[in-house]
């Protein structure tokens, strides 16, 4: 799978000089988003090891242990205006937040490593153009790449449609990019076609929160830190977000906190969990909401509650059908629900969770798989008031493992056990998501929903799925950015072989780059069904932009550009520019542009990044990461609102922004009735979600989720494993070492070395009688994978029920597999194995089930099934250079000899 590299032979690495330029940054890949430096100066000088001809102000060495160093994984050599220079990049050591005292994770400590340098693997970027001719990408210049897809798009569109136009891109990818996205797709195009890249529609990731009235990004991290207990839902920090662990939740305010870990997985922060008085609840898959139902009931019968809070923050019935004109029956959530399906109020939610079959203790112990006991002690711990009377101050997280589950119905019953305990608005006792990409998308006005073809029950309009559409002959034109489509979708050969054979199985393929040629040629495949397919990345991407798309177009990425977002916190900094992009990389952005122009489009004629930014402030206004008065401010003292943020160096500013007393103002976090701001200067709309929940009367709304109902159980029967196959769950997730695809670490050789191959965790009760060890290679196959197919549409409430949608004819079937690396430890439970998320070339998606949720529309990742089978040894299983397969739960202090499924001693264990 990743070239062998080695690691570099580095003995000294340089230090920067005095005058060595020193920029400001953040770092590209988990939504924590921590602060960095880098010094950037020529080749040919360096700095020396007294701290006064340093630009790190250090005596080198140091001779005391974790202060400030250079690895050689934080050193590079970039082009700078043409130029060779030497480039390092570390964490802040000042830096007052986010990774107080430099602290980072590996991914971060390799940021210099991702920067392209022809000596390096980085050798493999994307340099220019493309256009594949006899199979075989042909370098071309912008001008005939973009002339060519204008002319196409423009036949397109006239003659099939804007439904025959489809977009599939990043969501995150800074904002300068984002909105020219959402310019093009939505203003101008006009096209219902879009899908962000980890969802086959445009839709909110957590709807449960969104119908409750929270924001998904609602927390800062200093609430994670002074919580007493963390419950963490389908996540486990430290592998996917290490600084907010390492940093905040192992410390912060209150560094006594228990944490309760919701997951299949033992991984490293579970076993820390575990020696610090918190527990680990080992779900089966799918089965979050009866655990929530059941620990709500828990907490009723003791009267546990906070009630005070309920009284005050939870609406009752008139507040929840309160509003202008139908109130609530004409919002995004009655069109998801049904017309009040789940709605409820505080009466009404104790009636529900009383008579809720799945909230009894043992038909929830029996769905989860969960002991009572260790159910009940979950409840006690986030619920039972202290001795004094006063209330445990409760956090709940949530992430993928809890909504790309059960997606409608796991957010909606963690959103009302949140506030059941008092959680949503006040410092430490938040609900918000700990977060995957950081926060980059600004849109540029409404989107084109109403033009889907796809219906709610109630014949309300749904985002149309893209994946499905496409597959279906639909997109004549399809351009896809800077993601792997194929195995980040489900049942992703399926889809891969689908998009192959509207591409290249075509017979009008070019056979030159003459201009009139190509759009000849493709004029004549979109009309006899075929598609035309656009790619935008920074690397070979296999297969989508190796062996089937038709144009290639080369990106600029982190570090080559100024470029803006905000992380998990909404705090908003610059991304400087470091170095130039390769050869004739340019930002997406400008490649859009260029297509915009040509098309005829107006308002394309950017200049800079600059311009971008500057625009799109108007359209933040009234969301979450407004920054509309930054530059507001930025305008007043006579500069570039880039440049006003620059200022803020790696502290940057936390949205909404506000200028008050002509001083800029952050928010700490949402939903806080302290955040009284009084008289609002400039235009910055006032967001009644600063202060209250985002709901018409303000107050949070409580929601039902019964567990047989026809929005999920019937599927859930049908996609478990069947015994009677020998299957087992395959479910997928990540580790700290490596982010997303892998797409940069794969390039870094100290990384590459680390994860060569994708893995799968087994536990030894399923590994031993399949004769597999630590090292093998292993098939996960599953023969029966459902895919939702043609345009459903709901008119009825149960009409898009996974047995409806079989009976008609809405539900096929095909087969998955890949191949993976195994590691057997009893780090995983019993029954269920977790696989490499993502990785290309072995698409662990492919034996899960592209039906998705009915009521969100989003799909449910993690809920694989099949065989798992050995198929021979990996090169890894007796080489002790490449890939460890040591378990993840590394023990920080030592423990008794318990092993995590002897559930009596594992309650509550302490360090």
């Amino acid at each position: 799978m990743t070239t062998p590299y080695d690691n570099p032979d580095v003995d000294v690495v340089p230090l920067p000089p005095v005058d060595a330029e020193k920029i400001t940054t953040a770092c590209d890949y988990c939504i924590v988003a921590c602060g960095y430096l880098a010094y950037r100066w020529p080749v040919g000088r360096q700095g020396g090891p007294a701290a006064d001809q340093n630009a790190l102000g250090i005596d080198f060495p140091t001779g005391a242990p974790l202060t400030a160093w250079v690895s050689p994984n934080q050193h590079n050599i970039v082009d700078h205006e043409g130029r060779p220079h030497h480039v390092i990049i570390i964490p802040d050591p000042d830096t007052p937040v986010v990774n107080v005292d430099g602290n980072h994770s590996i991914r971060g400590g390799t940021l210099a490593q991702k920067l392209y340098n022809p000596t390096t693997p980085t050798r493999e970027r994307l340099r220019e153009p493309m256009i594949r001719v006899v199979d075989t990408l042909t370098p071309v210049s912008w001008d005939v790449v973009t002339d060519v897809m204008a002319e196409v798009s423009k036949y397109v569109l006239e003659k099939h449609g804007v439904h025959a136009w489809g977009m599939k891109t990043y969501s995150y990818e800074f904002f300068e990019n984002t909105y020219a996205i959402s310019k093009l797709v939505h203003n101008s195009i006009g096209t219902p076609i879009y899908a962000p890249h980890d969802k086959p529609q445009a839709a909110e990731d957590t709807p449960g929160l969104d119908d409750a009235g929270i924001n998904a990004f609602s927390a800062s991290y200093d609430d994670w830190g002074m919580t007493d207990v963390a419950f963490c839902s389908g996540v486990d920090p430290y592998e996917t977000k290490t600084v907010l662990f390492t940093s905040w939740m192992m410390y912060g305010d209150n560094p006594d906190k228990k944490m309760i870990m919701v997951t299949p997985h033992r991984t490293m922060g579970v076993q820390y969990a575990l020696e610090n008085g918190g527990l680990w609840l080992p779900v089966i898959p799918g089965s979050d909401t009866a655990l929530h139902l059941a620990i709500s009931k828990i907490i009723l019968q003791n009267n546990w509650q906070d009630q005070e809070f309920i009284d005050k923050w939870i609406a009752n019935r008139w507040e929840v059908n309160s509003g202008y004109g139908r109130g609530t029956r004409n919002t995004r959530w009655q069109w998801r629900t049904t017309w009040g399906r789940y709605q409820s109020d505080w009466e009404d939610y104790q009636k529900f969770i009383m008579e809720e079959p799945a909230a009894d203790l043992a038909k929830a112990s029996e769905i989860t798989g969960l002991k009572p006991e260790l159910i009940e002690q979950a409840a006690e711990m986030i619920a039972k008031p202290k001795e004094d009377g006063t209330r445990v101050k409760t956090s709940f997280m949530l992430e993928k493992g809890n909504y790309w589950s059960n997606n409608y119905m796991n957010t909606a019953s963690l959103a009302s056990l949140g506030l059941v305990c008092g959680a949503g608005n006040r410092p430490g006792q938040v609900i918000s998501r700990g977060g995957g990409h950081q926060r980059g998308w600004m849109g540029s006005g409404p989107k084109r929903g109403y033009l889907s073809p796809e219906k709610h029950p109630g014949r309300r309009k749904k985002s149309v799925n893209v994946d499905r559409w496409v597959m279906d002959g639909n997109v004549r034109f399809m351009w896809v950015m800077g993601t792997v489509w194929f195995p980040a979708m489900l049942a992703s050969q399926e889809l891969g072989s689908r998009v192959h054979d509207l591409v290249k199985e075509s017979k009008h393929q070019p056979r030159s780059v003459d201009r009139d040629h190509l759009i000849e040629v493709y004029k004549k495949r979109v009309d006899e069904g075929g598609m035309v397919l656009v790619n935008s990345d920074i690397y070979p991407v296999d297969p989508l932009n190796t062996q089937i798309a038709d144009i290639v177009l080369p990106a600029a990425a982190w570090g080559e550009e100024d470029r803006s977002r905000c992380n998990a916190e909404r705090r908003l900094r610059l991304y400087s520019k470091i170095a130039d992009a390769p050869g004739d990389a340019k930002s997406d952005w400008w490649a859009i542009a260029q297509f915009a122009q040509k098309m005829g489009f107006e308002g394309f004629e950017w200049e800079n990044s600059a311009d971008i930014f500057e625009e799109a402030a108007r359209f933040s206004r009234t969301g979450v990461l407004s920054y509309y008065a930054l530059h507001k401010k930025a305008q007043e003292e006579g500069k570039r609102s880039h440049d006003k943020l620059r200022e803020l160096g790696t502290t940057g500013i936390q949205t909404p922004i506000r200028m008050i007393d002509g001083e800029l103002v952050g928010t700490k976090r949402l939903h806080d009735p302290d955040n009284d701001w009084g008289e609002i200067e400039g235009a910055v709309a006032d967001q009644k979600w600063l202060y209250s929940f985002g709901t018409h009367s303000g107050k949070a709304l409580l929601l039902r989720t019964p567990w047989e109902n026809n929005a999920w159980s019937d599927f859930y029967e049908a996609i478990k494993p069947r015994a009677e196959k020998d299957e087992v769950w395959i479910t997928n997730g990540r580790v700290n070492e490596t982010w997303q695809s892998g797409f940069d670490d794969r390039r870094k050789p100290y990384l590459a070395k680390r994860w060569p191959w994708p893995y799968i965790f087994i536990h030894p009760e399923d590994a031993e009688p399949r004769g597999i060890e630590s090292g093998d290679l292993v098939e996960g196959y599953n023969d029966t994978v459902y895919i939702q197919s043609g345009r459903p549409v709901g008119v009825q409430s149960d009409d898009l029920s996974f047995t409806k949608l079989k009976e008609d004819g809405h539900i096929t079937t095909t087969e998955g597999s890949f191949v993976a690396v195994a590691i057997v430890s009893d780090e995983m439970r019993p029954g269920v194995t977790m696989a490499n998320f993502n990785y290309p070339g072995s698409q662990a998606n492919s034996v899960c089930h592209a039906v998705p949720d009915p009521v969100s529309g989003n799909y449910r990742y993690k809920l694989g099934r099949g065989v798992i089978r050995r198929v021979g040894e990996s090169p890894y299983k007796n080489n002790f250079d490449e890939m460890s397969l040591k378990p993840r739960p590394v023990p920080m202090v030592a423990t008794d000899d318990a092993t995590p499924w002897d559930f009596d001693s594992v309650i509550q264990r302490k360090g």
